[in-house]
């Protein structure tokens, strides 16, 4: 959903200014009002709320949630601001972002903002473990069990080529946005793929559901927390085991990607706003399981973001109510 240690490296050749021609994914632009987010809620001490809201829908699932209890229990209105991972950063040295609600390590930019820079500042883990790997649709490892271990990948490199992969096998990805080490570690260990981009996490997730339902060659890059894996229960592959260490260097990687203990991220100037909206992101803590249902909700069955953590919030009181303390 790196190094990394993060879940995504920027893959888009260059980042524009914030504030001038920065597109969010959803099309938006930073500074612009988010839809459907903010209005009848707002004033009162809470104010406006700028949450950045990256794209994959465990983040939207996060931003559905906090940004819910921040509009009916706390007065706020809430900005939704969709933007790619690293340009959220950005927006806090303006006030244009105040919060980030998952970002997968990212040392990088911690090191940038927080402690170079000093416009954000860490709040703790969300209580989501984030992991990043190569996966493969069930039937294939059912088929050929010995293609987990990363060691056999070239014996069936063939079989996963496609029009963009040439000779290679198609090794896929998703929103060139997302950091990876995948580019690397298919160089450093000597796989004969080709890193080719679906382009959205949608794509990934209907190439993967594609490959199982009609018995086709997909590998590919996959995380969890994620609610299509209780559709289609991808396994992942077996690389090299990850040490301290072994991705210091992006261009060295030859190794899986750490588990991550995934945190938020806010701008130092809403850490000292004295909003109630700031107590509600450092106390936000919820499980892979919470956010998968409310994510179900969302991309499976369809609901609109607020609908959707209305379900949840209403059916998790004792857990919004520790948020609000």
């Amino acid at each position: 959903m790196t190094q990394q240690a993060s879940r995504w490296r920027v893959g888009a050749a260059g980042v524009a200014v914030l504030g001038l021609t920065l597109t969010a994914c959803g099309g938006a632009k930073v500074g612009d009002s988010a839809s459907g987010s903010g209005g009848s809620g707002g004033s009162g001490k809470c104010g406006t709320f700028n949450l950045a809201v990256n794209p994959w829908v465990g983040y939207e699932a996060d931003a559905a949630v906090v940004g819910y209890v921040a509009k009916h229990e706390l007065g706020c209105t809430v900005e939704k601001k969709d933007l790619k991972a690293e340009i959220g950063w950005q927006g806090f040295e303006t006030g244009e972002v105040d919060a980030i609600l998952e970002n997968w390590g990212h040392e990088d930019l911690k090191k940038k903002y927080i402690t170079e820079q000093k416009t954000a500042v860490d709040l703790g883990p969300t209580g989501n473990k984030g992991i990043i790997g190569w996966y493969l649709p069930p039937w294939l490892v059912k088929k050929y069990p010995d293609i987990t271990d990363w060691r056999n990948l070239n014996k069936y490199a063939s079989r996963f080529k496609t029009s963009e992969s040439g000779s290679k096998g198609q090794l896929l990805d998703g929103d060139p946005s997302y950091q990876t080490n995948d580019a690397a570690l298919v160089k450093n260990l000597n796989l004969n793929f080709k890193v080719v981009y679906a382009g959205s996490e949608t794509a990934l997730i209907q190439a993967f559901r594609n490959a199982e339902k009609n018995k086709k060659w997909v590998i590919g890059y996959f995380y969890e927390p994620q609610w299509f894996l209780s559709e289609v229960p991808l396994v992942k592959v077996d690389l090299p085991k990850h040490t301290p260490g072994c991705d210091a260097d992006p261009a060295k990687v030859a190794c899986d990607y750490p588990v991550f203990d995934l945190d938020k991220i806010v701008s130092a100037k809403f850490a000292k706003s004295g909003s109630p909206a700031y107590d509600l992101v450092k106390n936000f803590r919820w499980t892979n399981d919470d956010q998968n249902t409310v994510a179900r909700y969302i991309a499976l069955d369809k609901m609109s973001p607020e609908a959707a953590a209305k379900k949840w919030v209403e059916a998790n009181p004792g857990k919004v109510k520790a948020w609000l303390k």
